[in-house]
Order: C-alpha cells, then sequence, then structure tokens
C-alpha cells in the first residue's frame, strides 16, 4: 500500500521524538528525486531518507547510507547554502494531509537568524520537495511544475506555496457525526469507498479495516445503513482517529507466507488468519517492508529468464502429449481387426468371388458383425490385410504408451521446476534452478564450464512441540532431504498428486505429536503447485518407506504405504529458522 495519513502521522510523532531539536550535519542528493539528510541530536546521528520518486514516494530514518554523485545537484547545494548546520525547530503535518513540514532555523550570510521550511509530500506521482522561506515563497524544489504541466498549482522559484484542493474532502480527525453522516453515508457508492473518496489521508486499506472493526459490509452502499449502524460506524471511526490524535501507533507488518502483504500504523484486524509482526517504529517497517519488496521483486524479474524456459517447454510438451494420446486412442480399436482377421479365415471358405462384406457370428462376444471387404482380394489376402493393420496399431501402441510415459514424466518435470520457481527466494536459489535446467538440457551449457556450486539451503521450521522441520527449495534440495539427510524414523510430507517440497520432520527417536504431523503438512500444502487452494491432500510416511526409482529425475520417488490428511495451506503461526 501507499503511504497514507495515518502512516504519515506516525512517521510525524516518530520525528519529533528523534529529529525535533536536531542539527542538520549533512546533505546529500544520491539520485535525482531524493535527498539524505544527516541529523545529530541527542549525541545520536540520525539518517533521514527523503524520496519524491513517481513510483515510489518515501521518507523514513535509516542506518544506511548511500553513495552521492562527486557533483552535488543544484537543489541539494542550494540546501547545503541556506540549512547547512541548521536546526530543527517543528515537525508538524496540517490536518491529515500526506504533507510534512520541518521548520528549520539558521544563520544566513550575514549572520542573521532565519526561518525556513522544507516541506515533503508524498502524493504518488505528484510528490515533490519545497523549499520555502518564511513568507511561504517557493525557494526551489527538487521537481519544478509549471502551467503546462498542472493547471491546479505551480511549484517554481518565487511562487507562493500552498496545499491544492483537487477535492472536497474532510478533515477525518475534526469531522462531526452530524457531518460524517451527510458527507459519507449519503453517497451511492460502496461504503469503504465512500469513506476514502471523503475523508483526506484515508487509504483504501485503512478504509476496509474500519468497515471490518465495525462489523459492516465493505461493498454495501454506504446510503443504505440503518441509523443504528450508521452510528455504530461513526463510533468505530472515531475511535480510530483517537489512537492517531494521542499518537497510539503499533506500526505492523501482514505477511502471506513469507511476503510481505501490507503494513499499516495501526492494528489490522481483518487480516487475523495472516502473520502479523510489529515493530519498533514505522520507519523500521518501511524499511524493512519494501527491502523485502525489492528484493522479491528482483528475483521475480532475474526469473522471468528461466520462467520463460520453463514455459515455453511446457507448453511444447503439453502440446506433444496431447496429440499422443489421440493417437494412442485410435489404437484402441486395433483388437477389432485382429478378430475380423480370425472370423475371415474361420468363415471365409464360402465366400462368393467379388464379396463386399462378410457377415459372421463373433464366437468373442456371441454377436453377429459385418466385416467389410475389399472384393479384389481373396478371403486369406483380406485376412492378412486385417491382421497387418493389427500389428501395426499394437506396435504404435507400445511406443505410444512408452512415449506418452516419458512426455508426462518431462511435463511433471518442469512442472515441479515452475514450482521451485515460486518458492525462490534468493539469487542462490535461483542459481540451483538455472542448474538443474542445465543438467537436463533446457539450457546449453557454455564452453567446458563446470557445475556451479550451490549454497541455498532449504527452509528450517521449527514445530509448536519443538521439532525441527525442513523444507526443500527445489529438486536437488528435494533429493538431498530426502535421501542424504533424513533417516529411516524421520516423517516424509508431500502434496498427493502435484508438484511441491519435500518436508522431512525429524524425529530423534521420538513419537511425533499431532500438533506436529500437521504443521508439516501445512507446510507441504503452502510449498506445492496447490498452494492457493483452501484445502490440499497430504501424504505422509515414514522416510524409510520412500524410495527413489533408477533413473527418476532428482526429487521424483515412490512409496505403498502412507497416511494421508487434507488440511489449508496457511503458515503464519509456524515458527520459521531460516
Amino acid at each position: 500500500m501507499a503511504l497514507d495519513g495515518i502512516v504519515i502521522s506516525s512517521l510525524v510523532k516518530e520525528f519529533n521524538e528523534t529529529l525535533t531539536g536536531g542539527k542538520i550535519a549533512k546533505i546529500a542528493q544520491p539520485e535525482n528525486d531524493e535527498l539524505l539528510l544527516t541529523i545529530k541530536n541527542f549525541r545520536n546521528q540520525y539518517r533521514l531518507l527523503i524520496s519524491a520518486g513517481a513510483s515510489l514516494p518515501l521518507i523514513y530514518l535509516t542506518g544506511d547510507n548511500k553513495p552521492s554523485p562527486m557533483t552535488a545537484p543544484n537543489f541539494c547545494m542550494l540546501l547545503r547554502k541556506h540549512i547547512a548546520n541548521g536546526k530543527i525547530l517543528r515537525i508538524w503535518q496540517p490536518g491529515l494531509e500526506r504533507i510534512i513540514h520541518f521548520e528549520i532555523e539558521h544563520l544566513n550570510d550575514l549572520g542573521d537568524l532565519c526561518h525556513k521550511v522544507l516541506t515533503v509530500e508524498i502524493m504518488g506521482k505528484h510528490s515533490n520537495i519545497i523549499f520555502c522561506d518564511d513568507n511561504n515563497k517557493i525557494i526551489d524544489s527538487i521537481k519544478h511544475v509549471g502551467i503546462q504541466m498542472s493547471s491546479v498549482r505551480e511549484v517554481l522559484p518565487g511562487r507562493e506555496y500552498f496545499i491544492p484542493h483537487t477535492q472536497d474532502k474532510e478533515n477525518p480527525l475534526t469531522i462531526t457525526e452530524e457531518r460524517f453522516r451527510e458527507t459519507v453515508l449519503t453517497k451511492p457508492l460502496p461504503l469503504s469507498k465512500a469513506l476514502y473518496m471523503t475523508l483526506t489521508g484515508i487509504s483504501p486499506l485503512i478504509a476496509e479495516e474500519i468497515c471490518h472493526r465495525a462489523s459492516l459490509e465493505s461493498d454495501q452502499s454506504a446510503n443504505s445503513f440503518s441509523d443504528t449502524e450508521a452510528t455504530h460506524l461513526y463510533h468505530t471511526f472515531s475511535r480510530l482517529m483517537e489512537d492517531v490524535k494521542n499518537g497510539n501507533f503499533t506500526p505492523t507488518v501482514v505477511y502471506d507466507g513469507r511476503e510481505p502483504l501490507e503494513f499499516s500504523a495501526l492494528p489490522l484486524t481483518l487480516y487475523q488468519d495472516k502473520r502479523v509482526e510489529t515493530f519498533e517504529s514505522i520507519s523500521a517497517v518501511l524499511e524493512n517492508y519494501y527491502a523485502m519488496k525489492n528484493t522479491i521483486t528482483r528475483i521475480r524479474q532475474r526469473s522471468s529468464d528461466l520462467r520463460r524456459i520453463v514455459n515455453t517447454a511446457l507448453e511444447r510438451n503439453r502440446k506433444k502429449y496431447e496429440l499422443q494420446l489421440r493417437q494412442l486412442k485410435d489404437t484402441e480399436k486395433r483388437e477389432k481387426f485382429r478378430v475380423y482377421g480370425e472370423l475371415i479365415n474361420t468363415y471365409g471358405y464360402n465366400l462368393e468371388p467379388g464379396a463386399k462384406k462378410l457377415e459372421a457370428l463373433n464366437y468373442y462376444s456371441n454377436e453377429m458383425v459385418t466385416i467389410p471387404l475389399d472384393d479384389t482380394l481373396t478371403p486369406q489376402e483380406n485376412a492378412q490385410k486385417n491382421f497387418e493393420k493389427y500389428n501395426k496399431m499394437k506396435r504404435t501402441f507400445e511406443a505410444l504408451s512408452t512415449l506418452t510415459k516419458e512426455t508426462k514424466e518431462e511435463i511433471d518435470h518442469l512442472e515441479s521446476i515452475s514450482t521451485s520457481l515460486d518458492i525462490a527466494l534468493s539469487e542462490e536459489d535461483l542459481v540451483e534452478i538455472k542448474e538443474e535446467l542445465t543438467e537436463y538440457g533446457y539450457i546449453r551449457r557454455k564452453g567446458n564450464a563446470k557445475r556451479v556450486k550451490v549454497t541455498s539451503k532449504p527452509f528450517h521450521y521449527i514445530s509448536s512441540d519443538g521439532f525441527h522441520m525442513y523444507v526443500g527449495k527445489n529438486n536437488f534440495q528435494n533429493e538431498e532431504l530426502t535421501f542424504k539427510f533424513a533417516v529411516g524414523n524421520d516423517w516424509w510430507f508431500h502434496a498427493k498428486g502435484c508438484p511441491g517440497s519435500h518436508v522431512i520432520v525429524k524425529t530423534n527417536g521420538e513419537e511425533l505429536p499431532d500438533r506436529t504431523f500437521e504443521e508439516a503438512a501445512r507446510l507441504a500444502a503452502h510449498y506445492s503447485q496447490n498452494k492457493k487452494a483452501d484445502k490440499v491432500e497430504i501424504d505422509y510416511v515414514e522416510k524409510k518407506h520412500v524410495k527413489k526409482v533408477a533413473g527418476a529425475k532428482p526429487g521424483f520417488v515412490i512409496y505403498h504405504t502412507n497416511y494421508s490428511m487434507v488440511i489449508g495451506t496457511d503458515i503464519s503461526d509456524i515458527q520459521q529458522i531460516s
């Protein structure tokens, strides 16, 4: 989600606690639309990252430094001239706007005390960093906005700074119940949309959260609620706004498995079925959330070439498999021609020359059949012709039976690699998958290049009862876990009938509790091709009953004596070690 007014309010509270009264020690501009301020306060040093990037505007405290260009851009030089060594007097947010003002006190060239305001606007593609004097006149901005770019407001040196009111929205911190009813609950829109379209700084996520806390349907029209429901909604909304006013923030990140799903400055009760992690500061939330998002995005981009190779091979093999199945189906009538040949040999002795058909009793089914004949051939030649058709179809059936089995195995192998790509979270994971594709001929190995050394390791979880559980990320790891790491009495889990990870639970000779069986099964369900299903069937068996077929692809096994359970895919409550 984007930064909404509530997240900005949480940031302002954090900045006031850490930066107010601090001295601006360094000013850098690492990117064209980004500032990095180093501020010393309370004998501590803080770095404030401010990005006005159109795709991802951000502002938060960070411990990381970033390299800057050798020659500072003009905007950076201007700030250094005016506010280097300046003191931050005040940090505030107007209403619940996505705007932060920094009032800075400094000495000018003549030694006179002056005040300036650095304004950060976090407004999507319209985000900007604007530097103003104490008369609200714009000195400069990191982005210049002329009349040809915006008919609402120019952001140019010498212009007066003001907050653009492109929409008549209400301030959620001051709105009365009467006004709330008039503006929000009269709109013929879904309730959640009416909330964020009417109130400043309320994001779609927070609008959904308000509806959830009020136990009201977010997609029901806002003008359809009863008087009692309207009162309950306003009181729910007011309690949430009181937390904002009082600075009662709980910075959190919601995870879907290992992937960050949402972040918020307030608790999100609508994600009770997901794993939620709380942080000490909203800056830590933003830094962690976007770092993980960037990592996942980068891995997905890096994996796109591998995914394209897998998808191309899958499409080719699926088409081949469909054709082979159709051809195999055509051979099902082969027995008919064998029977025809036998019946012609049995009853053809009294056929008249030039006969075009033979009606005879099929002694296999005890039914009369009509056998078409070639009137230019003798009965013996017609029988031989049918036997030849039978033998040809039989040979085709035998060849296709082998080919379809091989093609299906190749499809299964490619689908398992595709699932591994979905699981991959690091460069090392992709290296191992690429090596598998190379080993099996989908990628050509360059020159005399040797097999690469892989440092990727399986996922490691610990059950509620203290048992260690390991999850393979790809076929090589599945093979390693099952046949080299696990011992006979360890338990093995896998999603039934679909590609997925091998899950090994180390027993150390102890009997597993039911809860550990269920948690291991949920891991197998989550790390499978069917992870988006509500329930997945899982097979589980002691490792000693799992066998490797000679010549089979890595990670492909057989087992005959097993147990099964149907279970969900949520693993948010299972403790992960690595």
